[in-house]
């Protein structure tokens, strides 16, 4: 909340013109009216509305910078009038009036032509760009007609000021690593599948797995739900780096990669976070090491995701993207402490990427690693993707302690409980379908809408369809075992209590509900913690209280000048868009401290913060004016007694038919947002 000047920020009115700035009131909404450090905003003007931080604003001039910005992007669009000539007519009258040569008719034209546009341009972008504009227009009515009247220019009209806008949508929002959803999915309508894959590359380099394995929080934000149903923003986005693949092209990389600097600097890790922040430092000129303890590329997309959900020929294609760029990589190499204190002298920067690769206890009693049968969740999803993928076989001290029949993970005729409620969990549950158990149940200590929401709608109904079991409310209270062999669990049962006083509803154990239920393997899956024993003692790196790396999530240095840290090894187990988005802020730091020594964002990246403090997203807004009632598209996924005795990808993707359909549903909900500095 913030002291404001004057608000009609999403409808408010505030209005403290003439009074004292202590006595003014605060708007409602997380306004940007500090914009950094080092500066206060003095106005902010957007979709839905404009607040003044200062009096000190000439509202005219601020007027005529905001349809600058749109006049700019109505011109690269053109694909409606109203958009096209309104944008310039906006811009045209205002600067007239700023410049001291406006006429009384000149303000009933422009808000003619606002509310024009507000009901017929094609998109969202032209229908609100008036909006701040026609406030302006009414509620300094009196600093309008006073230029008008005496023919002079605004008062900062020949003034340097400093205007910076964003584009965004609500959708682009939600997203962690930014994407332009709407641009990809406009190359998607238009059939031009590069043009929607690099719109992808500008922030996501790894086009098939977020098409494939993200938790879409895009669509959660969609306008399109205010309507009728989400834009099945996921499936679109890998149709550009399927028909990239399929086709054999060569990498479309939205940026053309810089002449070398003489700049180098080393990533620990070849995971998701690995992989983006050496895309974007390559493409900076930057020599990009990235050094895997694996002996295969990709991290635990590679080793953790199952191959009927994310193939490997698919992920393959992102990793060869990225070593298109120029990045260099060094496989079966585990980083020590020495390596990293090498790197500080052989490299301008560190990037540490190294993810979470170690299962956490269920906490439970009688929990014992050397029990036979309790197998945790990262150490099976290796042995069975390894073999999946690339046919490297179960060792012997595997087999012995996990009673396995065979050099690869065969479960037949075994009976599985796995604890936890995240992708990892049904990972584990329904590649145990697909290794032959008998019976496969996944215990949880909440809910079923809460699985949903930390996973997908589509992954836990699939998992329903291919029999695993789900006991809800449900936790591990001990491991019953004969001569250190797993035999039997035993399971508390609890029911939500609500809180009185209004907050979360509390997990009350059930008495006399305890059963004693027998097993073949436990495979704890409640989540996994980083091994950080490469980090010299002696550099004594700030931690969480979780034991990740230590940054201030906007720049991602550690305590530690010059090394980095993004993904799960900074924040704990993540999504792969989160942990993208991390590193592609990382590396866009990294490609300026390693020229300059200074820490510092983008104009962009300071607005993109702003706006997820903003909101974006109203899920309340009555949406009008498009056709509502419009299906959304299902992609064909495989019939279930077939995938579920195989690694097949499950889920087909969209016929081209499909495709534009489901692309024609889009708003184009494009926003701007302009602060003055």
């Amino acid at each position: 909340m913030s002291k404001v000047y004057f608000s009609t920020w999403k409808g408010e009115l505030i209005n403290n013109i003439g009074k004292p700035e202590e006595e003014w009131e605060e708007s409602a909404y997380n306004l940007p009216a500090q914009y950094d450090d080092h500066r206060d905003s003095k106005a902010f003007i957007g979709w839905d509305g404009v607040a003044l931080f200062s009096e000190n604003v000439d509202v005219i001039r601020l007027a005529m910078e905001y349809a600058a910005q749109y006049q700019e992007y109505s011109e690269a669009c053109g694909r409606c009038a109203p958009g096209r000539w309104g944008g310039r007519i906006l811009y045209d009258q205002l600067d007239k009036i700023a410049r001291g040569e406006g006429a009384v008719a000149d303000l009933d034209h422009l808000k003619e032509i606002g509310n024009s546009m507000k009901i017929t341009s094609k998109c969202e972008i032209g229908k609100t760009v008036p909006t701040p504009i026609i406030d302006l227009m009414i509620h300094f009515e009196d600093t309008f007609m006073d230029c008008i009247k005496n023919q002079k220019e605004s008062k900062h009209y020949r003034e340097s000021i400093g205007y910076i806008a964003k584009i965004t949508s609500p959708c682009s929002d939600a997203c962690p690593a930014d994407v332009d959803i709407p641009g990809y999915i406009e190359g998607v309508r238009d059939l031009r599948f590069d043009d929607s894959l690099k719109a992808t590359r500008q922030t996501m380099p790894l086009a098939h797995v977020c098409g494939r394995v993200c938790p879409h929080p895009c669509e959660d934000a969609c306008r399109r739900t205010n309507l009728d149903e989400p834009i099945s923003i996921m499936a679109l986005k890998r149709l550009g780096a399927d028909w990239e693949t399929d086709h054999g092209s060569e990498f479309f990389h939205p940026m053309e990669k810089k002449i070398p600097n003489g700049k180098k600097v080393a990533v620990v890790g070849a995971g998701p976070a690995g992989l983006t922040t050496a895309y974007y430092l390559a493409a900076e000129g930057i020599e990009v090491d990235v050094f895997e303890a694996l002996p295969v590329l990709g991290g635990e997309v590679t080793v953790g995701v199952p191959e009927y959900r994310m193939p490997w020929d698919k992920y393959l294609q992102d990793i060869e993207c990225v070593r298109d760029m120029g990045v260099n990589f060094i496989l079966n190499h585990k980083v020590s402490q020495e390596d990293m204190t090498r790197f500080e002298t052989e490299y301008d920067a560190t990037m540490i990427a190294s993810g979470t690769r170690i299962s956490k206890a269920v906490r439970c009693k009688n929990e014992r690693e050397e029990i036979q049968g309790y197998w945790g969740a990262i150490d099976f999803l290796d042995w069975v993707n390894l073999y999946e993928k690339f046919d490297i076989k179960t060792p012997e001290s595997v087999q012995k302690q996990q009673m396995l029949p065979s050099d690869y993970v065969d479960l037949t005729g075994k009976t599985v409980a796995c604890v936890g409620g995240g992708f990892t969990s049904m990972d584990v549950v329904r590649c145990a379908i697909r290794a032959g158990a008998s019976r496969v149940v996944m215990l949880y200590r909440r809910d079923e809408k809460t699985i949903i929401r930390n996973t997908t709608y589509e992954e836990y109904h699939e998992a329903v369809e291919e029999g695993v079991e789900f006991i809800f409310h449900s936790a591990v209270n001990e491991i019953i075992d004969e001569d250190n062999v797993l035999k039997a669990l035993v399971i508390d049962k609890f029911e939500l209590v609500p809180d009185p006083d209004g907050g979360r509803a509390q997990l009350v154990k059930i008495e006399g509900a305890t059963e004693t239920v027998e097993f073949d393997y436990l495979v704890p899956a409640v989540s996994q913690s980083a091994d950080l024993d490469f980090l010299p003692e002696d550099w004594n790196l700030d931690m969480t209280s979780w034991a990740t790396i230590k940054t201030n999530g906007k720049d991602y240095m550690t305590s530690r000048t010059g090394v980095f840290a993004s993904g799960d090894c900074e924040y704990g187990p993540m999504t792969i868009v989160n942990a993208v988005g991390q590193a592609k802020r990382g590396a866009s730091v990294i490609s300026r401290y390693v020229k300059s020594g200074e820490i510092t964002l983008t104009d962009d990246e300071i607005m993109e913060d702003h706006l997820v403090k903003l909101k974006v997203y109203d899920k309340n807004e009555k949406v009008t004016g498009w056709l509502p009632g419009l299906p959304r598209e299902h992609s064909a996924v495989l019939d279930t007694d077939y995938r579920k005795t195989n690694n097949k990808e499950v889920n087909l993707g969209f016929t081209q038919d499909q495709a534009m359909l489901e692309a024609d549903r889009c708003m184009r909900c494009y926003y701007i947002a302009m602060v003055q500095a």
